[in-house]
This record gives C-alpha cells, structure tokens and sequence, in this order.
C-alpha cells in the first residue's frame, strides 16, 4: 500500500491510536468495522484497561459536522466512528473494506451486551427518562438473565450546573461501569461524551441515541429490508414528518453533493486532529 498525506480524499487512513483503520467521509473519520469486529474491539479496549467513547455516526451526523469544528473534532478523537447508514457503508466498500457493514446503534447495544454477558462487564445506562430506563433495564434482563446492568440515571432535560455534573460523575464511578450507554440527541450524547471523559472510570462511553426508546418498546425501528436499502430516513420521516421534515430536506441533497465533490477531487475536507487540542496523532492517508 502506498502512503500519502491526509487529504480530503475517501482513501483509507489509519487511526495510529488503536490501530483501526477507517476512511475520510467529509473530514470525518469513519472506521471500516462491521458489527463484530467492532464488539471485538470494545471488549479488547475494556480488557486493557482503556478509557475511551464510541461515535454512532450516519449521513445526518456527518453533514452536521460540516458547520461544526468542535463537534467534528470530537468525531475524529474517537475510539470508533461506526457506519450507522448504508450511505457510509457503502463509501467504506468503495474505498475497498469489503468486510465493513451497518453498525447500528441498538444492535451494537445487544451485541456488546451478548458478548459481556460470559465476562461479566457492568453496564450504565444514562440518559432518557426514569419511566424509560425501568423498562429498558427490565427487557435487557430478560433478554440477556446474566448481564449486569448496575445502575442508570436520567439526567434532567437541560444543562447542568457543575455541581450537578460533580454529583453525576461520582455516582457513575462509584457504581463500578464498565461501559456507559448514553442514550441522548444527538449531538448532545457526543458533547457529552467528550465532556465528561476525563473525569469518568469506567472504560469506554457509547452514544447510541434512540436505541433505548427501541429497546423499551416506545418506539417502532424500520423493517430490516429498508434498514438495508439506505432508505431508512423515508421511513423515519414518515413516521414523524413534523419534526423531520426540515432536517432530510437539507441532509439528503447536502450529503449527495458534498460527498461527490469530494470523490471527483473538486473539493478537499482533510481530517483536522489538531481542532481543539487534540490529542490524537496525524493520521496517514493509504491508498487501497
């Protein structure tokens, strides 16, 4: 494989922090993982005694890091950025990781719950509502009767005051997590995330957004076959056109044209680490 510099190519890159590779989609580091692979590689960064945060990222999220530097910063200082949309798996087999595919927030959350279920990983759950995380932690039980789940917060829908945030981060750590489940918006989960990292003990941090209302049984996931054809966001904004309406009108042809500017080379979005301050190394660019 030949090297070149980080640019705004969807050539393959690799992440010299973890030794995964990943592509460059608009400036945003997207790991070439499937969901195996990736439960793998949070169950080998828990084992080794690593602190890190898990990015669930789709076409939205990525064009929104467009207007955004901290927030794409925080995307590309990740432990993982996984292809939660067919639009992402799809550069990541073009950029020539055959093996990549769909890591979808709720089935990340099953997989890494089924795996940890033998190891006996403790799990957190932070983020929705009390009425919420009772039924989420009652369906996860009955499904996996060995997991541990030992405790679960809902943080109030607003920003915390630092003492508030004081009190939060001792109670996660005193309850011995090792994995933290952030079900917020997006972006807030990701905020938050890099927020409250340095201040947290348990090993790894994982925005999966609307995975708890799934799992609880409030909200209704699109049918396996249109999760697959990279028309899910029809699905989705037929079931709440009010309030997505606005959101897919900009995301899709946004996201279309970005991304061909990008391949045919008329428009560079080269993968800024040093944003913010951090601390991540220069990635280098491979050509597949």
């Amino acid at each position: 494989m030949r090297k070149q510099s980080a640019d705004g190519s969807q050539d393959s890159v690799l992440n010299q922090t973890s030794s995964l590779e990943c592509i460059n989609v608009l400036g945003v580091r997207i790991s070439a993982v499937n969901l195996k692979s990736a439960t793998g590689f949070i169950q080998k960064a828990i084992e080794d005694g690593r602190k890190e945060y898990v990015c669930v990222r789709d076409a939205h999220g990525v064009v929104r890091c467009q207007d955004d530097p901290e927030l794409r910063s925080i995307h590309n200082r990740a432990f993982l950025v996984t292809p939660d949309g067919m639009p992402l798996v799809w550069a990541l087999k073009r950029a020539g990781h055959a093996e990549s595919d769909r890591v979808y927030g709720p089935d990340l959350m099953l997989s890494v719950f089924d795996a940890g279920s033998s190891k006996g990983l403790r799990h957190f759950l932070y983020g929705a509502t009390a009425e919420t995380l009772e039924q989420l932690q009652a369906r996860l039980l009955a499904k996996f009767p060995q997991a541990r789940i030992v405790g679960s917060y809902a943080p109030p829908f607003r920003k915390l005051s630092t003492r508030e945030e004081t009190e939060i981060a001792d109670q996660l750590n005193r309850s011995g997590a090792d994995i933290i489940w952030v079900g917020l918006s997006s972006p807030k989960q990701e905020l938050w995330m890099a927020h409250m990292r340095d201040r947290l003990e348990a090993s790894m941090l994982i925005g999966v957004g609307a995975a708890f209302d799934f799992h609880a049984g409030l909200k209704r996931q699109a049918p396996r076959f249109i999760q697959r054809s990279g028309f899910e966001w029809a699905f989705r904004l037929l079931c709440e056109p009010r309030r997505l309406w606005r959101r897919y009108a900009v995301v899709v042809p946004t996201f279309i044209s970005l991304t061909a500017f990008q391949r045919l080379g008329l428009r560079k979005f080269p993968i800024e680490d040093a944003v913010f301050g951090s601390s991540a190394p220069k990635a280098a660019a491979v050509k597949v």
